[in-house]
């Protein structure tokens, strides 16, 4: 499964109640693939290749971490006290992905 696919899913996914009066944006930096931003904009969320300079928050992974996250095998939590996910930016909004991108 590639990057693109995963971040596909995980529009597939989104939970527009969670996002309503939202503006963020969601940086995704894969270690060994390709990097990805999820905008959440008032209910939506737009999905965009590359890196957006506007990003509340940015996640670090590899392909693998990213994948175990968004299909549930892997707790968030405990891939970022493990050093397989860093956060740069405000580390709460993190905490927002598992409402708007339910598992």
């Amino acid at each position: 499964m590639s990057v693109a696919d995963i971040v596909n899913t995980m529009q597939s996914k989104f939970n527009a109640g969670a996002a309503a009066g939202l503006d963020l944006v969601f940086q995704f930096n894969i270690e060994d693939g390709e990097n990805y931003a999820l905008i959440v904009k008032d209910g939506t969320c737009a999905v965009e290749k590359g890196d957006n300079a506007n990003a509340n928050v940015t996640l670090i992974m590899d392909t693998d971490t990213l994948k175990g996250i968004t299909s549930g095998e892997t707790d968030g939590m405990q891939a970022f006290m493990s050093g397989k996910l860093r956060a740069e930016g405000d580390m709460m909004l993190a905490m927002k992905l598992g409402e708007l991108f339910p598992v």
